[in-house]
């Protein structure tokens, strides 16, 4: 699967815009605020219906329009698949596959994979477990539709929960219906932590020789899946936990609690390892995203890299750079000269300016 060419109109600080890839390597060059992370920002948005910098649709509309355009092609096993994304200031986003509307976002799951990594998700082991869910959510999300419209489910009940418990302050009599958002809560929740327990223990069995490789065999990397509650307990803890929930207005159970852990040899990394120890992780845990897609679908991913080489030492670089040549990788940088010694081939070179994209030849660092 890649992705051959990718149409804007509207989109951030694109006014127009028409390109076409490589199955490759794609390299964008460019100052800083210039829009090469738009461009893999509209690739992924294409793929996923979702935004890796925000999750409102309308901030992606050039400032100076009222809706946006994006039109992708993906090629996969001979076949073409043309994706149309409309945004309209106020609306629902428009979706359409080979020119047919779809009704649900999860309509799209499966058709393609995308991996972004981008130098935030290198201080996602150090930050907060929301960062770490994020990461749970958006890749199950391009891997089983059922999780797609379980999330959907579980933080709309969460939401509605939430409000319910503060309005009780002014309706004590509403308290009869927080039976009914409990038992959709578990029902939704119940789906999400099965998935998630399911993609975290297949996911460290993959990251440990990675990560021993990436380290010279000095450590030995160990994921795991921190529930808040386990799935045959949920629908009590919720009941324990109620009285609880009133005083705090807020639902304290649940898998918006979840979190991931990183032990390096035993230890915490996420409190205790260095940041060199942090990164390598972070690392280690994109390139074993790659290899559970590929043995999840069948398929190759597409990889997106925004400005991310520029944060890791020579080591690292070439070590992500040698284990990539076999799928399609767009890159953003600001200079070209990190790449004069690079393990991977360049295929195609793009400058960004202002919202302009040029091809730059030949095709070689």
């Amino acid at each position: 699967m890649y992705i051959s060419s990718l149409k804007l109109d509207h989109f951030r600080n694109y006014d127009s815009l028409d390109l076409e890839f490589s199955p490759g390597t794609n390299l964008f060059y460019g100052d800083n605020a210039q829009g090469k992370t738009n461009i893999l920002e509209a690739v992924y948005f294409c793929g996923t219906t979702r935004s890796h910098r925000t999750s409102r649709d309308s901030e992606m509309i050039r400032f100076d329009a009222n809706e946006a355009h994006l039109r992708m092609v993906m090629k996969k096993r001979s076949a073409d698949y043309r994706i149309d994304m409309h945004l309209k200031a106020g609306k629902a986003k428009g979706i359409a596959i080979n020119g047919s509307a779809i009704r649900k976002a999860q309509e799209l799951v499966g058709l393609g994979h995308f991996i972004f990594f981008s130098p935030e998700d290198l201080g996602m082991i150090k930050n907060g477990p929301q960062q770490r869910r994020h990461f749970l959510d958006m890749e199950l999300c391009q891997l089983d539709r059922i999780y797609v419209s379980s999330l959907a489910g579980y933080t709309k009940v969460l939401q509605q929960r939430n409000r319910l418990l503060k309005d009780l302050s002014f309706r004590p009599q509403d308290i009869e219906t927080l039976d009914v958002w409990d038992e959709q809560l578990v029902r939704y929740g119940s789906v999400l932590i099965g998935a998630r327990e399911a993609f975290v223990k297949r996911l460290g069995e993959i990251i440990r020789p990675i990560h021993l490789k990436l380290s010279g065999g000095r450590e030995e990397l160990d994921v795991g899946y921190e529930k808040n509650v386990d799935r045959g307990s949920f629908a009590d803890a919720v009941r324990k936990g109620r009285d609880k929930d009133l005083l705090l207005k807020s639902t304290g159970t649940g898998p918006h609690r979840d979190d991931m852990s990183f032990q390096v040899n035993g230890i915490d990394i996420r409190k205790y390892g260095s940041q060199g120890q942090q990164r390598s992780a972070a690392l280690s845990l994109k390139l074993a995203e790659i290899e559970l897609v590929q043995e999840s679908t069948g398929d190759v991913p597409v990889l997106l890299l925004d400005d991310v080489l520029s944060e890791l030492d020579t080591g690292r670089q070439h070590y992500l750079l040698d284990s990539i040549g076999h799928i399609q990788t767009f890159i953003t940088c600001t200079g070209l000269e990190e790449y004069e010694n690079s393990p991977v081939r360049i295929d195609r070179i793009l400058h960004v300016s202002q919202g302009h994209v040029s091809f730059a030849f030949p095709a070689q660092v």
